[in-house]
């Protein structure tokens, strides 16, 4: 790794590698213990032990997103039908209202369901980081997609030695910095 890719206006880059999940469980553990959390934990599989250490029973806030696409859906189609159907009346007998809201629940719901959908995508996709497009390059170790966990520090500020210290500690196999 280059000194100009390693070396940041606020530190050292600090990448650990785990053989062992129980050693990257405590890895996080103590480092968050210290107070440090501006860290990215790399896995070669999805652990659900690994997300509630990170996020610790937090809800996803891409609910937040789903909420926003079916409320803003549902009442687009609705608009859409009723303003449509008023702009070019038909004969209604019998007195019936000119936009009645059982004819349009339908379409209302499959709009709700359809830009719900939308925005969850798109919610799920910024959360998750995806397209990375600009990854460190001690995030690309082949070894954290095929038998190794890692925890990488793109920026280790002046804590450099307390975090090296840390994540030699809890069992990493190999601690490298630059």
């Amino acid at each position: 790794m280059s000194s100009s890719h390693a070396m940041g206006a606020s530190g050292a880059t600090v990448k650990a590698v785990y053989k062992h999940l129980d050693c990257l469980l405590q890895g996080i553990h103590d480092l968050q213990h210290a107070g440090l959390k501006d860290f990215t934990v790399l896995s070669p599989i999805p652990r659900h032990e690994i997300d509630e250490m990170l996020y610790k029973g937090e809800p996803s806030p891409v609910r937040w997103f789903t909420l926003a696409g079916g409320i803003l859906g549902g009442t687009m189609i609705f608009s859409l039908a009723s303003l449509t159907h008023a702009n070019w009346p038909m004969i209604i007998p019998g007195g019936k209202p000119l936009v009645s809201i059982p004819p349009f629940l339908v379409v209302t719901f499959e709009g709700t369901i359809l830009w719900a959908s939308m925005f969850t995508l798109t919610g799920l996709l910024k959360f998750c980081g995806l397209p990375a497009m600009n990854l460190h390059p001690a995030m690309k170790d082949p070894r954290f997609t095929n038998d190794c966990f890692g925890i990488v520090f793109e920026r280790s500020g002046n804590r450099l030695d307390e975090i090296v210290h840390i994540l030699e500690s809890s069992g990493a196999t190999e601690v490298t910095h630059g």
